[in-house]
C-alpha cells in the first residue's frame, strides 16, 4: 500500500466525540507512561526521531522544545490550527476524525517543556472542528487528563480554544499570537522568536495540528524507529490534501519520499475524464506551480 497510516489509523474506526473509543485504541497510553518519567526523556526521543514541523517551514521540533524547556517562569504552548491556505484541509480532518490525539500530543509536549497553559487557535470557518475540540477538551478534563494534578501527578495543564475571524495572515505565528492577545492580527519583527518572547511576552512553544499529533506515536515506537520511516532526508509521514481535477479527492498519509505522480495517480486515481495534467499546485495558493515534467519529484520539505 502506498499509504502509511500512522496519524490516520483511527479515522472512521472511532467516534471522535467518544473519549472511551480513543482509550480503547491505546489512547492516552503514552501520556500515562511518560508522565512518570523525566521530561528530558521525551525531548530526547523527539530529537532521535528528527521530527520536523508540518506547517511548511520544516523546522526541527526538538529544537523548539529544548529552547522552551530551558526558559523559566510562565510559559505557553499554542497549536496553530488556522490552516488558512486554500487547498489545505488535513489539519481539519485530524481535529474532526481523531481530536484526542492532538490533545494527548499537546499535554505531553507541555509536560516535557514545563508548560501549564495551552491554546488551540482554529480558523473561524472551521465551526465543526471548533465544536468537536471544545467537547474533546471537556471530555479530557472529566477523565482527569486535563486540569490540576493530571492522573494524580504533580503536573497541571489546561487548554483553551481561540478562533480567528478569517484573517489569512493569522496563520503566521506572531500574527496568531497578537490575535490571541486581542490585538489586530499583525506580525512582529524577529528576533526575538516565540520560544523566548511569544504569547504575553513569555516563552511559547508553537506547532501545528499535524506536528503535535505525531508526538504520541513517536513515543510509542521510539524516536529511532520513527527516524527510519521516510526517505532519509525527511523522516516519518506527511498528510497530503489532494483536491482539484482528480477522481479521488481527500486527505492521504504517505511516507516522505513518495512521488507526486504516485499521489495523483495511485491515491487520486488519476485525472477527471482521463485528461492529461497541465500543472500541479503545491502547498496551497501561495505555493509553487510545477509542470508535468516534474511529477516524479519526491515529497519532502524542500
Amino acid at each position: 500500500m502506498l499509504e502509511m497510516k500512522l496519524l490516520t489509523v483511527r479515522f472512521d474506526k472511532i467516534d471522535p466525540m467518544s473519549i472511551d473509543d480513543y482509550i480503547k485504541f491505546e489512547g492516552y497510553k503514552m501520556l500515562e507512561k511518560f508522565l512518570k518519567t523525566n521530561p528530558n526523556i521525551i525531548i530526547e526521543e523527539i530529537t532521535k526521531s528528527r521530527l520536523s514541523g508540518r506547517g511548511g517551514a520544516g523546522f526541527p521540533t526538538s529544537i523548539k522544545m529544548k529552547s522552551v524547556a530551558l526558559e523559566s517562569g510562565e510559559k505557553y504552548i499554542i497549536c496553530n490550527a488556522d490552516e488558512g491556505e486554500p487547498g489545505n484541509f488535513k489539519d481539519r480532518k485530524l481535529m474532526e476524525k481523531d481530536p484526542h490525539q492532538l490533545i494527548e500530543g499537546m499535554i505531553i509536549s507541555a509536560y516535557s517543556t514545563g508548560i501549564h497553559k495551552g491554546y488551540i487557535y482554529i480558523r473561524g470557518e472551521y465551526q465543526n472542528a471548533i465544536n468537536i475540540m471544545k467537547w474533546t477538551i471537556e471530555e479530557a478534563r472529566r477523565k482527569g487528563f486535563l486540569g490540576d494534578n493530571i492522573l494524580d501527578s504533580n503536573f497541571s495543564f489546561d487548554i483553551e480554544i481561540r478562533s480567528g475571524a478569517g484573517s489569512y495572515i493569522c496563520g503566521e505565528e506572531f500574527a496568531l499570537i497578537e490575535s490571541i492577545e486581542g490585538k489586530p492580527g499583525k506580525s512582529r519583527a524577529k528576533p526575538p522568536f516565540p520560544t523566548s518572547k511569544g504569547l504575553f511576552d513569555r516563552p511559547t512553544l508553537m506547532n501545528n495540528v499535524e506536528t503535535l499529533s505525531k508526538i504520541p506515536y513517536i513515543l510509542k515506537i521510539g524516536g529511532e524507529s520513527y527516524s527510519k520511516i521516510g526517505n532519509g532526508l525527511e523522516t516519518g509521514t506527511k498528510l497530503i490534501s489532494l483536491s482539484g481535477n482528480v477522481k479521488n479527492k481527500g486527505v492521504f498519509e504517505v511516507p516522505y519520499g513518495t512521488s507526486i505522480r504516485d499521489i495523483i495517480y495511485k491515491l487520486g486515481n488519476g485525472i477527471t475524464d482521463d485528461r492529461e495534467i497541465k500543472m500541479v499546485q503545491l502547498s496551497g495558493a501561495s505555493g509553487p506551480i510545477i509542470p508535468p515534467s516534474l511529477l516524479d519529484m519526491e515529497i519532502d520539505n524542500d
